[in-house]
């Protein structure tokens, strides 16, 4: 696969071309400072949008893999934090990327869980989902010494059962309310319907952010996109404990 950073110009201007612009919606106000009171965030309960003003949340799910560190370093570049949603074994083993794990920390974004291995949990059992979310935390735990207090629920699918294993271990659970779609455009003639789509989700008052850094394309094209488009609307990009007025409870 070929990535948009090593295009000609006359190839980048075409992709850029193919990108819809939306006009910008009003400036919000600045994310609430670290005096604010903390929020209290519901367990076992689906949320999907943030709720202090002007923030926005880009999430990344299935990591950590080899595009994970070059994410790292472009928002690094930009000043942004941003969540991660951990698997142990999905994509790689979380061990094999432990360093990675620990950048992620010590940078400050937030770490959070997607399960051990990537199951449907609603095809589990209540000691089927508690396994799931038991395996990660052990291993964080060792890696960088926090288990989180937040998750999302792969493929975001949820039960009754689900949810109640969830609240009674204490997790905030996470969906989204813009859905990037980056793993059906993972390809340099693609990828701009993601970018389209992030802005058309972004207008229509989204703000967790649903991507991938297990896919080329979002690290190297989408990740970018996004947060050109959140500077240009005055959002503050920040992790999702933080959108939801969240400042002291990140872990476990």
């Amino acid at each position: 696969m070929v990535s948009l950073r090593y295009l000609p110009a006359y190839a980048y201007a075409l992709f850029a071309a193919s990108i819809t612009t939306a006009a910008p919606a009003p400036i919000a106000s600045q994310a609430a400072s670290s005096a604010t009171a903390k929020t209290a965030v519901a367990v076992g309960a689906v949320i999907d949008r943030c709720t202090t003003p002007g923030t926005i949340a880009l999430t990344f799910d299935d990591g950590p893999f080899q595009y994970t560190t070059d994410l790292l370093e472009l928002l690094r570049q930009n000043g942004a934090p941003a969540t991660f949603f951990l698997n142990g074994q999905n994509m790689g083993n979380i061990y094999d990327y432990a360093g990675v794990v620990q950048r992620m920390h010590n940078e400050g974004h937030q770490i959070a869980s997607h399960t051990w291995s990537h199951p449907y949990l609603t095809s589990l059992d209540y000691n089927g989902i508690v396994s799931q979310m038991t395996q990660l935390e052990n291993a964080l735990q060792e890696i960088v010494g926090v288990k989180p207090a937040y998750m999302r629920p792969p493929y975001l699918a949820t039960n009754d059962v689900v949810l109640g294993a969830l609240a009674d271990l204490g997790y905030h659970v996470i969906s989204c309310s813009i859905d990037t779609k980056d793993y059906e455009n993972d390809d340099p003639s693609l990828i701009a319907n993601s970018v389209n789509k992030f802005n058309a989700e972004l207008n229509a008052g989204g703000s967790i952010v649903l991507s991938h850094d297990v896919h080329e394309q979002t690290v190297y094209t989408l990740a970018q996109a996004m947060l050109d488009e959140i500077k240009a609307r005055g959002l503050t990009p920040v992790t999702v404990a933080e959108c939801l007025g969240d400042l002291n409870r990140w872990y476990r």
